[in-house]
């Protein structure tokens, strides 16, 4: 990944007054230049992109979700072979930060806004420590997709993939999304990027279609690899025990894939007793195995309106990912959290 420090420290500045100022950064900047990192790219028309306003985009979710992400392919991405990526829930790819949603309590104010804010204040300290590895490049993406400072977007995890997929060894990513609309947008939105044969979408169930991807075909060495994020809404209660079936059938169709499970945590048995069942299918495949977790604690007030903790499970998880990401929650867990009763966790088997 590209170093975006300079502009990392104009979006800190930016999201510093936007959150003084929550409509400081609407409007400001056209997407011509919002997205001039991009222009290299044949046949790119920045003012075509879909942008959804979507209330939960950026996140305290989104922080760990993507950080977690990012650290993962980083390290697999080591390796030479090719990778084939599929994200089974992949939304609509680009989202806004500005706008109705984010201006009347959009969740990017205790996760993405507030983490950068603390950043920025730590940052101004004497003894202030660098940024942990895995954070500094969670924090360079989102940065990329902002380099004029103004904090205006929010990149999906297929728009985050796709920057990170290698020409070279011929990366492959998969994005399957059923919701019409967002499925719709983020077509659009990829077709923009010209990406060719790197990237295929699929209007399609991806717990029925991920079955079709593996095992994964051979990359250019002869190696297969695959890893496979899976983060549905979970608005149906049916997708706790979809979520532990797939991962159980994956396990089976290819081992040796890397699999990476987002999932909220609330006073739902379905929702306690999925860890765990990641968990078993992990120890009893022998496979290594990381559980983050992130609660963000009440409101000042003792409320919990919205989604307050969620946590990210890791299957064929990397030998140096839990300290990476331990490193990356000692300074994420402090600078979002908020009343009481907020806490982190990086288990591991």
């Amino acid at each position: 990944m590209p170093n975006f420090h300079s502009q990392l420290k104009a979006l800190r500045r930016g999201i510093t007054n936007a959150l003084r100022s929550p409509r400081f950064y609407t409007s400001q900047i056209g997407f011509g230049k919002v997205f001039k990192a991009f222009r290299g790219l044949r046949g790119y028309h920045p003012d075509m992109f879909s942008y959804r306003h979507a209330f939960h985009a950026g996140n305290h979710a989104d922080v760990i979700k993507h950080l977690t992400l990012i650290a993962t392919l980083q390290h697999l991405q080591q390796k030479e072979g090719g990778i084939t990526i599929v994200d089974t829930h992949a939304g609509a790819g680009l989202y806004r930060l500005d706008g109705d949603y984010s201006e009347t309590g959009g969740e990017a104010q205790d996760g993405i806004f507030k983490l950068l804010s603390q950043l920025d204040e730590t940052a101004a300290q004497k003894d202030a420590k660098p940024i942990p590895e895995a954070l500094q490049a969670y924090l360079d993406m989102i940065g990329s997709f902002n380099p004029n400072g103004q904090a205006k977007f929010y990149p999906g995890s297929p728009f985050i993939l796709h920057a990170m997929l290698r020409k070279d060894a011929r990366d492959k990513l998969r994005l399957f999304e059923l919701h019409p609309t967002d499925s719709k947008a983020l077509a659009s939105n990829v077709a923009q990027l010209d990406a060719g044969r790197s990237i295929m979408i699929a209007r399609e169930d991806g717990f029925e279609s991920l079955k079709k991807m593996l095992p994964p075909p051979p990359s250019a060495t002869g190696s297969k690899r695959a890893m496979v994020l899976m983060d549905p809404s979970y608005e149906i209660k049916s997708d706790y025990g979809k979520v532990a079936a797939n991962i159980q059938d994956c396990l089976k169709r290819f081992a040796t894939g890397t699999y990476l499970v987002w999932y909220p945590i609330i006073p739902r048995p379905e929702a306690h007793d999925l860890p765990k069942r990641l968990r078993t299918l992990s120890n009893q495949a022998q496979k290594p195995w990381i559980n983050l977790t992130l609660s963000i604690g009440r409101n000042t007030d003792g409320t919990t309106a919205g989604l307050a903790a969620s946590g990210m499970f890791v299957v064929n998880a990397p030998f140096t990912l839990k300290d990476k990401l331990r490193e990356a929650m000692e300074v994420v867990g402090p600078a979002l959290a908020r009343g009481t009763g907020h806490s982190w966790a990086v288990e591991h088997s």
